[in-house]
């Protein structure tokens, strides 16, 4: 007779090394990392350094399915490419809502009413200016500096100018005590959110005009958040300047696209950063960093730079064969969530076509259907769920538009400032408190030994090209220095190393 077993929401593991059993509990469809290490042995042939008897670990590289918060923010189902903000699908708000209102929606967790839209707005575009110091800390740097370069030190530099707003100098508290509710702590929090979202347009166009050479813009009254950021990016020296509807249309349309985009890597990195309780604009200045690489933001950059190698459609069969065969790897497919088509890209493909509509058809857009077609019929590309995501299209937009290659990760640093400081505030919010994030790691290296004269070391057995300093080269004074004869600081004469 079979005996049937009453579900419930738990999960039995039987540890095989001591026979027992144990009963984790499931809660939304997840267990706890530290319901695991209740999981305990005596080590037989585990080394120390495991630490066996102190409980299993959760091995995860790369955080592939760890879940590090509880949040209310941003829904993404990547099997089936839903993309939801606070519930409301990313389509809808593309096609009814705007940036600010969107933000507002992010950050609060509501749709603003009038009157709470009308107030945000003009809060936001209220600080929208900078400090006159910090255009001269954009001023040195070189002609040729990365923007993405200057926006990470130009948010850390803003921190300096709130010395009100640092944690380290007002004390650390100051963010997590609006979680009791204290008003003056929730001002505090909630001013310097304003003033990134206000500022973050202007530090972006400082360094656009920083690289044309240009002297900077002062913000101006009266235009939309996106307009604006077009005003202090293009004025020159005409009066009443608005620009042209269709671009700030959809530019707004593309900052609702990139304002969140749940845990991602510089999500993650703003929260490891703020869960310290630093000052946010250290923790938006680390996000930055991140949304640099090009595996992350920098990939809009990447995907054009590869079209414009490919060149024409008639190239894309001989670029498709290198990626099949691992040659080549094809930017702007596949995405680390989405096992479907990436919802972004679908909202943004009508978006493109009314761009070109006013800019002209791109001239890297046939070659890029071509690329995305092939692709489609590649068992190859199905077989591993890679189709077409955002950063494929959005950079053929923005290329129509005219900006620059290296401004493209600008250009997701400012609306993606929204979902950072919309995570941001949700931690410091949290009624239990912040916890500092400390991942664990398992240790491979040596064990205990001891220490070496120098006298006594010898070169490692087997040692290769890992295992000590690269050659660097040097310039051409660098080798005549070492070619002189002169003293140094103690006194001692230095001779050429011939």
């Amino acid at each position: 007779m079979t005996v049937k077993t009453i579900p419930r929401p738990s999960l039995t593991v039987v540890d095989n090394r001591t026979g027992k059993s144990y009963e984790l509990p499931i809660q939304h469809n997840s267990v706890l990392a530290t319901d695991i290490k209740k999981i305990k042995a005596q080590s037989h042939t585990d080394r120390a350094e495991d630490e066996t008897s102190q409980g299993l670990r959760v091995y995860d590289p790369a955080y592939m399915n760890t879940a590090v918060v509880q949040s209310k923010i941003t829904y993404i189902n990547g099997q089936d490419g839903i993309l939801r903000y606070r519930g409301y699908p990313i389509e809808q708000l593309v096609n009814k809502s705007n940036f600010l209102e969107s933000a507002f929606l992010l950050i609060y967790g509501e749709l603003p009413t009038g009157s709470q839209l009308q107030s945000w707005q003009d809060e936001i575009m209220h600080h929208t200016y900078i400090h006159s110091d910090i255009e001269g800390m954009f001023k040195s740097f070189r002609y040729d500096s990365h923007p993405m370069s200057m926006m990470t030190s130009a948010f850390a530099t803003l921190g300096a100018f709130a010395p009100e707003a640092n944690p380290s100098l007002q004390g650390q508290k100051l963010y997590t005590d609006a979680a009791t509710g204290d008003p003056a702590a929730l001002q505090v929090l909630d001013k310097q959110i304003l003033r990134i979202i206000g500022k973050a347009p202007t530090l972006a166009a400082a360094s656009y005009r920083m690289r044309q050479g240009r002297p900077f813009n002062r913000p101006a009254q009266g235009l939309s958040y996106t307009g604006n950021f077009l005003y202090l990016l293009d004025n020159l020296s005409g009066h009443e300047y608005r620009p042209h509807p269709v671009l700030e249309r959809a530019l707004d349309a593309l900052f609702i696209i990139h304002a969140d985009h749940e845990v991602n890597c510089s999500t993650a990195t703003v929260l490891q950063v703020g869960s310290s309780l630093v000052d946010p604009y250290s923790a938006v200045a680390a996000g930055c960093a991140a949304l640099y690489g090009p595996s992350h933001g920098g990939a809009s950059e990447s995907a054009i730079r590869m079209l414009m190698e490919i060149g024409s459609p008639e190239n894309v069969p001989a670029f498709m064969a290198k990626v099949e065969k691992r040659e080549r790897v094809l930017v702007g497919f596949g995405h680390r969530v989405y096992k479907n088509v990436d919802p972004r890209s679908k909202a943004i493909r009508q978006l493109a076509e009314e761009v070109f509509e006013v800019t002209g058809r791109n001239k890297l857009l046939d070659t890029a259907l071509a690329l995305a077609k092939l692709a489609g019929e590649s068992d190859f590309m199905r077989s591993r769920n890679l189709y077409p995501n955002v950063d494929f299209y959005s950079g053929l937009i923005y290329q129509a538009m005219g900006f620059p290659l290296d401004f493209y990760p600008v250009l997701f640093a400012v609306p993606r400032c929204v979902g950072w400081l919309a995570h941001w505030r949700q931690q410091m919010l949290n009624p239990s408190g912040v916890k500092i994030w400390r991942p664990r790691q398992l240790y491979l290296g040596e064990g205990q030994r001891d220490y070496v004269q120098v006298e006594g070391r010898g070169q490692k057995t087997g040692a290769g090209a890992f295992d000590a300093p690269s050659q660097v080269s040097h310039g051409g004074d660098s080798k005549r220095n070492k070619l002189a004869t002169y003293r140094d600081e103690r006194g001692d004469i230095l001779r050429p190393k011939l």
